[in-house]
């Protein structure tokens, strides 16, 4: 029976009712549309997200390729002193691509390599050196979170847009009742407010 009252009381701005204003009916529109809209725009939000992220990723991918390089001084060298969040530390290095182009460039190593050894560096499509492409599970990780969190802005976006109307609304619901008493206060020569 509880329950009953509940949603009893939840939507009675969709019953006829002395009590209920226009700008009651409008408010239940705003709320139903504004629900229907996020979640609606959030899938499709959070659709394009994650197919963007893939293909970003694939485009990586293809124009990424493993070169083997070498040392050009040792990875402990002052000079290769900054160390990375994966405790790799920076050197240059040097590779020669197919077509016999020569590149030096920096890159991150294990540390305490010594000069003339061989690593596995990842360049772009240009002889830069990059970082590696994205795993299949490490693509679909960040095609989930960047869905998400795509879906969750963009929901977050119409809903806060629709409280903001509602807060209007409630303003304007206010200033009619205010008005209301106000007429009503007046024919009996006293006011109570």
């Amino acid at each position: 029976m509880a329950a009953s009252g509940c949603s009893t009381v939840r939507l009675w701005r969709w019953r006829r009712s002395p009590l209920r204003r226009r700008s009651d009916v409008i408010e239940a529109w705003v709320v139903l549309c504004a629900w229907v809209f996020a979640l609606v725009a959030a899938l499709f939000a959070g659709i394009a997200a994650a197919d963007a992220v893939v293909a970003s990723a694939e485009q990586q991918r293809a124009e990424s390729r493993r070169v083997t390089a070498v040392l050009v001084m040792d990875a402990e060298d002052p000079g290769a002193s900054r160390v990375s969040t994966d405790h790799l530390v920076w050197t240059t290095v040097r590779w020669t691509d197919p077509d016999g182009t020569t590149h030096t460039d920096e890159a991150r190593v294990p540390p305490k390599m010594h000069a003339g050894s061989k690593v596995e560096v990842w360049t772009d499509r240009k002889g830069v050196i990059a970082n590696e492409p994205l795993s299949e599970s490490e693509m679909q990780l960040h095609s989930v979170a960047g869905g998400i969190l795509a879906g969750a802005a963009t929901a977050g976006i119409v809903l806060g847009s629709a409280w903001v109307v509602r807060l209007g609304l409630e303003r304007r619901r206010l200033d009619e009742w205010g008005a209301e008493w106000e007429r009503l206060d007046t024919p009996w020569g006293r006011k109570t407010g």
